[in-house]
């Protein structure tokens, strides 16, 4: 009896450990205009109920000389039975997004802007993961180029940045699986940084990239 007792329990945590999402969920506001990217993150550690989303989407908002412009969102979701309720939305919050504006006396919005969700990785420790975004918004130029690393603060309850990395128009991200701790690959052209975080901070080797404080 004893033994059936702890095999059943044993399946029980494995089942809770790699939990299904639901085959059929629905957002909570829907993200605005049309998905681009939706990617499946744990933020709060691996458990039931515990997925979240982050959804890239994007919002036309004019064309001008044969330029489509587009608002730009990156919204965070979590769980709740099959509905995936909203908890961060940018640009109501301000990163990594701006406001699309019409210039005055034109026909054009700026920022340009331009993203994508780089990867899933664990970089602040075993358990909980972070999602990687790039992004790119120019307003003359090549524009600004960065990458956010967002995390859940379980103290505070809330999404939010660990890292924030800009650079001149162009700044790639990958994520560089270790055992260790997962490792963060920056890129530009002619340029390459690997970022790791240790003891509540993040270093970068070589010193390439400017670390938003």
């Amino acid at each position: 009896m004893r033994c059936w007792y702890f095999t059943l329990c044993w399946f029980a945590l494995c089942a809770s450990a790699g939990a299904q999402e639901p085959p059929h969920y629905t957002f909570l506001p829907p993200p605005p205009g049309t998905i681009v990217q939706s990617r499946l993150v744990y933020l709060a550690g691996e458990a039931m109920h515990s997925q979240w989303r982050g959804v890239l989407s994007k919002k036309l908002v004019g064309i001008a000389n044969g330029t489509a412009f587009y608002q730009w969102y990156l919204s965070f979701y979590a769980i709740d039975g099959t509905i995936y309720r909203l908890k961060y939305r940018s640009p109501d919050s301000r990163i990594p997004f701006d406001r699309v504006i019409k210039a005055r006396g034109a026909s054009l919005w700026f920022p340009l802007q331009s993203a994508s969700i780089a990867g899933v990785g664990e970089f602040m420790g075993a358990g909980a993961q972070q999602l990687v975004v790039q992004s790119r918004q120019i307003t003359s130029g090549c524009g600004t180029a960065r990458v956010d690393v967002f995390f859940f603060d379980a103290a505070m309850q809330v999404v939010m940045t660990t890292l924030s990395v800009e650079n001149r128009c162009d700044l790639a991200a990958s994520v560089i699986p270790q055992a260790s701790g997962d490792a963060l690959r920056l890129t530009a052209p002619h340029e390459t940084a690997i970022l790791r975080f240790h003891n509540g901070t993040w270093t970068e080797h070589p010193k390439y990239f400017k670390i938003l404080e």
